[in-house]
């Protein structure tokens, strides 16, 4: 299963205006620390710094081929984006769409929306010396559009019409419109030097910067390398904001390192023989039944579960639209009736997940019920474009438990397939060419088709095939960003706060862009503009609206068969060599918690 990871900071700090701070910015209302604060509530100011942290890469590769995490070829090693580059404004983790000044001493929001602008701190520095200058910060954004780097980012940030270098140490950018996240949108941009990928005079393009060692200003280098095992990143120890009070009691290991196993069973055997201290689990039978062993049963190796209030995301079966047996809506919507998440659940899950209720499960942003007159208007002028359903009660994932069950929903698929021109005949389902009813689930994993079988079986009974494809990553990868493709999985991240990220999911010039979010395929002038609502709306009953509309049209579109989300975060760890805060901030995403707070005992 694919993890789609969200492009930069901006989607942990997106939305703001106009709530202003030289400090820092909020959405809607005040920050919640002040000018001056001493650090961040949930982390540990006397944390002391030292010893190793040994993570796990769960990305589903065997090694990696780049020290660029920006550029659209090859496969950067985990973490490396987050602890090597800093941004101008940092986000905190216990409140959302917020950001502090990191880079940036101060920052400043022109009165009509149309730029903002960011003083840089004098002491910034890169990991060689140089200081951090608004040069430097010009040619990251320039460099992060161009076109060497992911479609994600021209469209998160279509509406920045430019950069402008006031000052050395001074930057300013233009916005082709006023729009509530772009300030935190840059804000939470990387900077690097633009001499990452000299080469003697001369700087080389930018797809060319490869293994070059990135010249960043975070808190941590590249330290001792052995490709296709490990990598350690070394805590750098005159690192410029480390008594910053964004950066107070974070960053304490000496050295990070991350091994790479080629596979779940040999990263689990691992763990229990104690070569690495802490990891992150997403199967809930691997929880359930095979986290256990000797050092747990001593105490070395503790389970612990930590609740969160992170939306729920949408991780879903991506329907590709672009293929002709998925075009027609009714189609879709018969092959989500087919999935029996309850039982699975039951059967396989343990009861340890809660399904999957639209793009923005466990927030504001959540369609229940009946559209409300806000949301009304901005779907009405496009009746004639949506189908019926949208304007009735928010589409909800079939169930086959209490009034429903497994058999009446199946009935409802082939009545469905019926209706789009697919009957029985000749041993198979058929459309009016004669073509038979089979589709590829692709997969980078051969694990993948545990969960997949039962979906299977039961569109088998419809008359439909599913083959299930498993690829090596890289294959995966490519075939992904080509759009080759009928189904896969996808694990979306979530937002309080949609914006212009939501674009590049789902928007029509997305949906030609090789690379892009958009794999479903989604071109349509309705969520074009239900999107540019959203990241315009310059107050919260605005946002709301917006964001409710998109949930429902993307909803009844059936793009995506929703599966399921966890409200904890599963971590096994060394509580013979780690040690954390007293409690994990709500907004903290599983290990990148314990990277960013957590310290080694001494």
């Amino acid at each position: 299963m694919r993890i789609w990871v969200s492009v930069c900071l901006a989607l942990s700090i997106s939305a703001v205006l106009p709530a202003w701070g030289a400090h820092g910015y909020a959405l809607w209302g005040e920050l919640k620390y002040p000018a001056g604060f001493a650090q961040f509530d949930y982390v540990n100011p006397q944390a002391p710094k030292g010893g190793e942290l040994r993570l796990v890469s769960n990305l589903r590769v065997s090694t990696f081929d780049k020290y660029n995490p920006f550029t659209i070829k090859g496969t950067a090693p985990a973490y490396l984006s987050s602890l090597m580059f800093d941004s101008l404004l940092a986000g905190s983790l216990d409140e959302t769409a917020a950001g502090y000044g990191l880079l940036a001493e101060d920052v400043a929001v022109a009165s009509d929306g149309m730029s903002a602008t960011f003083r840089l701190r004098k002491q910034a520095r890169f990991h060689n010396g140089d200081p951090v200058l608004a040069r430097d910060v010009k040619h990251s954004f320039d460099t992060l559009v161009g076109p060497f780097t992911s479609p994600a980012y021209k469209s998160l940030l279509a509406d920045v019409a430019g950069v402008d270098v006031v000052d050395v140490t001074t930057v300013r950018y233009r916005f082709k419109q006023a729009n509530r996240e772009l300030p935190l949108t840059v804000g939470g941009l990387p900077v690097f030097s633009q001499r990452w990928g000299e080469e003697g005079s001369k700087t080389k393009p930018f797809d060319q910067v490869v293994t070059d060692i990135p010249i960043g200003s975070g808190p941590y280098r590249i330290g001792p390398v052995n490709f296709g095992k490990d990598i350690t990143y070394v805590r750098d120890g005159s690192y410029w904001a480390q008594d910053l009070n964004v950066r107070r009691g974070s960053g304490n290991f000496d050295r990070i390192t991350v091994k790479i196993y080629k596979d779940n069973t040999a990263r689990l055997e691992a763990l229990k023989a104690g070569e690495f201290d802490l990891m992150r689990f997403f199967s809930a039978g691997d929880w359930a039944r095979r986290v256990n062993g000797r050092k747990f049963d001593s105490g070395e190796l503790v389970k612990a579960e930590f609740t969160h209030r992170l939306p729920t995301g949408f991780q879903s079966y991506v329907l590709n639209t672009r293929r002709s047996k998925l075009q027609d809506v009714r189609v879709r919507q018969a092959l989500g009736l087919a999935l029996d998440y309850e039982w699975m659940n039951r059967q396989m899950f343990y009861g340890a997940y809660q399904r999957v209720q639209g793009l923005f499960g466990n927030t504001a942003c959540q369609a229940v019920g009946a559209p409300s007159a806000e949301e009304l208007l901005l779907l009405n002028p496009w009746r004639q474009q949506l189908p019926a359903p949208v304007f009735g009660p928010m589409a909800l994932a079939p169930r086959t438990d209490g009034e429903g069950s497994l058999r009446a929903n199946l009935r409802q698929a082939q009545q469905l397939l019926k209706d789009a021109g697919w009957t029985y005949r000749n041993g198979a389902l058929r459309n009016a060419k004669g073509e038979s009813f089979e589709l590829e689930y692709l997969d980078s994993n051969e694990s993948g088709a545990r969960v997949v079988t039962p979906w299977a079986r039961n569109l088998e009974k419809i008359g439909v095939k599913l083959n299930f494809r498993p690829v090596d990553f890289a294959l995966y990868q490519q075939r992904l960003q080509k759009f080759d493709f009928d189904i896969t999985s996808i694990a979306y991240g979530g937002t309080h706060n949609p914006g212009q990220e939501y674009a590049d999911l789902f928007g029509s010039q997305a949906a030609t862009t090789e690379d892009s979010g958009n794999l479903a395929g989604v071109a349509s002038p309705v969520v074009d503009a239900l999107v540019r609502s959203l990241s315009s709306a310059k107050r919260q009953q605005d946002l709301l609206p917006a964001c409710r509309a998109l949930d429902r049209v993307i909803g009844h579109s059936h793009v995506l068969v929703p599966q399921w989300s966890a409200s904890t975060h599963r971590l096994a760890y060394n509580a013979w060599r780690l040690d954390k805060p007293a409690r994990m901030p709500p907004y903290a995403a599983g290990e990148g918690w314990a990277i960013d707070t957590w310290w080694a005992k001494q």
